[in-house]
């Protein structure tokens, strides 16, 4: 399972993430929306790869990404699980507090 949590830490990688989420792109159409290197990019690509949350076509000299939707959808949904749940346990602590049974 992918660690949402390092992919979209990073606001490059939240971007890519939401440009490759409507179409697929080449590497270079993702350089070009960026003002850093080629070789910068190619590490936020590498590392939303071994999350499993990119999916890479090669066709000649070109790679092309798109987004690895049931693999997002999954962290996805366990994110809103997690968040919810220390959400509901602070809700809980901070009733416990304000009603004085802490």
């Amino acid at each position: 399972m992918s660690d949402l949590y390092r992919a979209i830490s990073d606001p490059i990688r939240r971007k890519i993430l939401n440009m490759v989420a409507h179409q697929e792109l080449a590497q270079l159409e993702i350089v070009k929306a960026f003002h850093i290197s080629q070789p910068a990019i190619k590490k936020h690509l590498t590392i939303l790869m071994d999350e499993e949350l990119l999916l890479v076509r090669k066709e000649g000299k070109y790679r092309y990404y798109r987004l690895n939707t049931p693999t997002f959808q999954r962290g996805y949904e366990e994110l809103q699980e997690e968040l919810g749940s220390i959400l509901e346990n602070k809700l809980s602590r901070l009733k416990q507090y304000l009603e004085g049974d802490a």
